[in-house]
């Protein structure tokens, strides 16, 4: 134990001076030279004042004077089962006296409540000083220990033992648990905010079955802005979301439910998905042009069998077939949105019946220790082996990438199946279309279509009737406003029929009001009168389409 380092803290002491040759003092500073105690320039004092006692020697204190009057903890003890040799007057003051000779284990508890006997017998056997930090007593009081093996001395008969050296950190502890505390509740409520902002209940499109899974990092990480969606769009067709905002806590979570809801209105317009990005780049940048974002946006059509979709800086989508083989989606991908000047496209990846496919986001897959494409080819290994249903899935890909509660960033996974129907369920599901040349017969023609198909389907007659003249409808406003070519579409499935026809005008129909006089503007007025629901979009060859649903009685 050196002493030396603390005496010049001890009241009436002081260090020898370090310079024997007083004379090595330049001239100019003559002024300041030591006296020959080495003590420094002298103080001025009256002329009638007494003269100071010289200050003790270090060698003239004993062990016992300066642990004693330590302000910090100290005992010593001895011996293999720590017998006790002396405890200073600060330990007594903390923990009453303790007698000497008596084992460390019977004559103090505190040990034992700090957890410091098998610390001790570590440090007597290694000769290696050991120090553990903020150990809680059952008085409440918190300390920082540092026990010091004491040398065995074979000549005079001593044992080996150990000083323990314990500070008071009772006000630094209590200051980091209230830090401890701001920080949890910061983090419950920036996980409440996110958790709230994403969707409570996924949509269930007819074709698609979904599910999704969101962790937040753990303790030590801030929550980020991870998040997902899933938007029926209609006519069957569906928008699947995936996005993570590059930032943490509260701020991260508010910008990650701007840009969500902007998404879903956005989404509303049945836009192209590179469009839809391109809405949210300049969005991005105006919410706070601090705070980037990346986001991948899809769209799923079922009489295609494809997801066209548009990535910002976000990971690819993974599809797997129902062999096992996984996909990677390569079509192109611009920058995380919020930086601008970029003109987003849009790409396809094929999502057959009976696949699989995986948007997720960065903290699935990105480890400080491997690259992120190694994280990626991992992911595509256990995609390649994950069967069952969707939420499933979700749970087996976290556990193959070690996902636990205490991960280092916030993990979001939608998992996507396209499930190959047979047997009774694959009745409900039919599709029916029909080319018009247009002319004054493509309307009759149209009706009689409508008429043999769904009544081969076997609806009811007064849906039946609905659905004819819904279907006469669509012909008929798309032969008045809309060029060749043109087709109508009928599809069933377990939950819903859609009527849908296309032609070569991308002039999209409106809703209006018409005057009693008007012998036309009424078309769609009775489509959205007789319809569960009706919209319109742009198809990608410069074209529209209309379509209507009607939902099926349970």
């Amino acid at each position: 134990m050196n002493f030396t380092r603390w005496s010049a803290r001890l009241p009436g002491t002081q260090r020898r001076a370090a310079r024997d040759d007083q004379s090595a003092v330049p001239a100019a500073r003559a002024e300041y030279a030591q006296d020959e105690t080495g003590s420094g320039p002298p103080e001025s004092e009256p002329d009638d004042a007494a003269p100071r006692p010289p200050a003790p020697a270090l060698e003239h204190l004993s062990a016992r004077d300066i642990l004693g009057r330590l302000p910090a903890l100290v005992a010593l003890v001895h011996g293999p089962d720590h017998r006790i040799a002396y405890v200073n007057d600060a330990y007594a003051a903390a923990f009453g006296p303790r007698p000497s000779g008596l084992p460390a284990a019977e004559a103090m508890p505190e040990l034992t409540e700090l957890s410091l006997l098998p610390l001790m017998d570590q440090v007597l056997r290694s000769g290696t000083p050991r120090t553990v930090k903020s150990r809680k007593a059952r008085s409440g009081s918190s300390y920082t220990v540092t026990c010091t093996p004491v040398a065995h001395d074979k000549d005079k008969g001593h044992e080996g033992g150990v000083l323990v050296y314990a500070a008071d950190v009772t006000d630094h502890a209590e200051a980091a648990e209230r830090l401890r505390t701001s920080e949890r509740r910061h983090r419950e409520t920036a996980v409440t905010l996110q958790r709230s902002l994403l969707p409570q209940e996924l949509e269930q499109p007819d074709d698609l079955r979904i599910a999704a899974t969101y962790q937040p990092g753990g303790t030590d990480a801030a929550v980020g802005g991870d998040w997902y969606d899933v938007i029926t769009l209609g006519a069957g067709r569906t928008a699947l979301v995936i996005g993570d905002v590059m930032g943490r806590g509260v701020r991260a979570a508010a910008v990650m439910g701007q840009l969500r809801t902007a998404v879903r209105a956005y989404a509303r317009l049945d836009l192209p998905p590179h469009e839809v990005l391109q809405l949210l780049d300049g969005l991005a940048a105006e919410i706070d042009a601090s705070q980037i974002a990346t986001c991948a946006y899809a769209v799923h059509d079922p009489n295609e069998g494809l997801l066209v979709y548009s990535s910002a800086g976000h990971l690819p989508i993974l599809v797997r077939d129902e062999d096992g083989t996984v996909h990677r989606a390569e079509g192109p991908t611009g920058p995380p949105l919020g930086t601008g000047g970029w003109i987003h496209t849009s790409g396809t990846i094929a999502l057959p019946p009976g696949s699989t496919a995986v948007l997720y986001t960065d903290g699935l897959v990105e480890r400080r220790s491997e690259d992120i494409d190694e994280g990626v080819a991992a992911l595509e290994r256990a995609l390649s082996g994950a069967k069952g249903a969707p939420q499933v899935v979700c749970d087996r890909l976290m556990r193959s990438l070690n996902i636990t509660a205490e991960h280092d960033d916030d993990v979001a996974v939608l998992v996507v199946q396209h499930p190959a129907r047979t047997g009774p369920t694959a009745e409900l599901f039919h599709n029916a279309s029909l080319d018009l040349l247009g002319g004054i017969e493509a309307a009759p023609r149209a009706r009689a279509f409508a008429t043999g198909v769904l009544t081969s389907w076997r609806f009811p007659v007064d849906l039946c009737d609905l659905g004819v003249l819904a279907a006469g409808e669509l012909v008929a406003n798309s032969l008045q406003h809309g060029t060749p070519p043109m087709r109508l579409g009928l599809r069933r499935t377990d939950r819903r029929l859609i009527i849908e026809v296309t032609d070569g005008d991308d002039h999209l129909p409106r809703r209006r009001r018409a005057e009693p006089a008007d012998e036309a503007g009424r078309g769609i007025s009775i489509i959205a009168t007789i319809a569960t629901s009706w919209g319109s979009r742009r198809t990608p060859g410069g074209g529209k389409a209309v379509w209507c649903e009607f939902a099926l009685p349970r």
